[in-house]
């Protein structure tokens, strides 16, 4: 990034320039590799003050930040200042061969530079007409002279010698009354120039001691910023601290909730023992009655067992006689079916026998 290298106590003790206007923004110069991405110039927001130079009758916009000049940019009637957008504008100096650009906090500081520097650019345009109608008085005025002393060298050597003496005398004269104009003048100029330097350099002191003061407060309110810090730090500490035992106290909470339920359960359950120990005797005396009807359930089951015992005995026994009569009877079949059959023969025979008769 292209910056000036003087100084600017250097820049502003020619006791020439005094400031017309000031305000304050962040400074950005284009990017001489890429001609399209803006650097800052500046940290922080700076001062931009227009100067005029009542010597050379010129406009200035200067900016320093600390020791160092980021912006010493004369302003031409050919230079445009172009608003790029609500709080951001630009102009291109050419003789700096780079492109400043301003950020300013509000609209209304960027509207009230831009109409400054069109203030400025129109002055200097005016500055730039009246010198060159100066150069050309000046050099009609160069011809005429010269056109003059010939016409005196002719007469001085027409005339006598006491008119060319009066002629140089009069020269003389307008010379020196000439002379002591441009002296007031200077001298007006010198004094004008010593206030203004006066003021820069109070302004220089002022701000070098606001520096200062700024300089301490920052390390007063750096340090303040690290003891709130650690003190935020610290309560955040005991507010996690507190927000734990909250947790454990809820947890105790919930825990002898719960305990108080189980013990009105068991007192509950305790009220139902009591109401069932109070009839106790009674299902006792009923346990003695039920007692005694099973043991004589059991041996009437002992008898009925028996008896069951006997029965099959007996089952079995018919069983068995049962098969024995129908061996028998099967042997008794057997034989009827031989007699059946011996009687169909004897039938056979006698039907046989009378056949033949």
């Amino acid at each position: 990034m292209k910056s000036c290298s003087v100084s600017s106590r250097a820049l502003l003790s020619s006791c020439r320039e005094q400031p017309i206007f000031t305000t304050r923004a962040h400074v950005f110069q284009i990017d001489p590799s890429t001609k399209k991405n803006w650097v800052p110039a500046s940290k922080q927001a700076v001062t931009v003050s227009y100067f005029y130079d009542v010597t050379r009758n010129s406009y200035r916009i200067i900016s320093v930040d600390g020791a160092k000049v980021i912006i010493n940019s004369t302003i031409t009637p050919n230079m445009t200042f172009t608003k790029t957008s609500q709080k951001f504008g630009q102009w291109a100096d050419s003789r700096a061969n780079t492109v400043f650009g301003l950020g300013f906090s509000s609209e209304q500081q960027l509207t009230k530079f831009a109409e400054k520097f069109q203030e400025v650019k129109e002055a200097a345009r005016l500055a730039r007409d009246k010198s060159q109608e100066k150069i050309e008085t000046s050099s009609d005025h160069s011809q005429a002279s010269s056109v003059n002393g010939t016409d005196d060298e002719k007469a001085s050597h027409v005339g006598p010698a006491d008119t060319h003496l009066k002629s140089e005398n009069d020269k003389l004269k307008i010379a020196l009354t000439q002379s002591a104009a441009n002296v007031k003048k200077w001298e007006m100029e010198l004094q004008t120039l010593r206030e203004s330097n006066a003021r820069l350099t109070a302004a220089l002191q002022e701000s070098a001691a606001s520096v200062e003061q700024w300089k301490r407060q920052f390390s007063i309110c750096r340090d303040e910023n690290d003891r709130l810090r650690n003190k935020i730090d610290e309560l955040e500490e005991q507010c996690s601290e507190i927000d734990r035992e909250k947790e454990r106290n809820t947890q105790l909470k919930r825990r002898i909730e719960e305990l108080e339920l189980e013990l009105q359960e068991k007192e509950t359950e305790l009220k139902d023992l009591r109401k069932q120990s109070e009839i106790i005797p009674q299902l006792m005396s009923e346990c003695e009655y039920v007692s005694e009807k099973l043991e004589a359930a059991e041996r009437d089951n002992q008898n009925l067992e028996d008896k069951v015992r006997s029965l099959k005995t007996d089952i079995e026994e018919s069983k068995y006689r049962q098969r024995h009569l129908k061996v028998e009877l099967k042997s008794f079949l057997d034989v009827l079916d031989g007699k059946i059959d011996d009687l169909h023969d004897f039938r056979r025979g006698l039907s046989k026998l009378g056949a033949d008769n």
